[in-house]
């Protein structure tokens, strides 16, 4: 257990998100998910409901903002605007942390694709369908000069 972290956040989840770079995805999918087979790096968060999983990554991930679409959901079978009570969730979850970006639905091929070229996938409980959403990393501005860090160090001053 760590201080600040939301549980969640599993050893191997924790150093998978420090590890990926900036415009690296990474997708939080359901139970039925193809994970095993579409994912690079696979992290199984078994018995966790997606939306927890999800508020969990966004509470240390920050979301790429050099582009105009870094958050991406699956849709209800070719139904792009359908939204089933798990996207509302989804989309809500999205907002209490990037309140400025949007939540772009992709079609089964293109969400597919999109999440078998990320760094990673995690595989959750959910056992809604089309509960499957994939996240952008950004980066981490540096503070203005002289600003002291959270921890009071400044890490780059030796």
């Amino acid at each position: 257990m760590l201080k600040g972290l939301d549980p969640l956040l599993s050893p191997e989840l924790l150093f998978t998100l420090r590890a990926m770079g900036h415009g690296d995805e990474i997708a939080i999918v359901d139970g039925n998910y193809p994970g095993v087979e579409h994912a690079r790096r696979l992290i199984r968060l078994d018995g966790h409901h997606l939306i927890p999983v999800l508020n969990a990554v966004l509470s240390v991930l920050p979301i790429d903002d050099f582009v105009p679409e870094a958050i991406f959901r699956s849709t209800v079978k070719a139904e792009r605007d359908k939204l089933d009570p798990v996207h509302e969730e989804m989309i809500d979850c999205c907002a209490r942390h990037e309140p400025h970006r949007p939540v772009v639905p992709l079609v089964g091929p293109d969400f597919y694709g999109r999440v078998k070229a990320a760094h990673a996938v995690i595989q959750t409980s959910e056992p809604r369908l089309y509960a499957n959403i994939i996240l952008r990393k950004g980066v981490i501005y540096p503070k203005e000069p002289g600003t002291p860090s959270a921890a009071g160090v400044d890490p780059f001053v030796y």
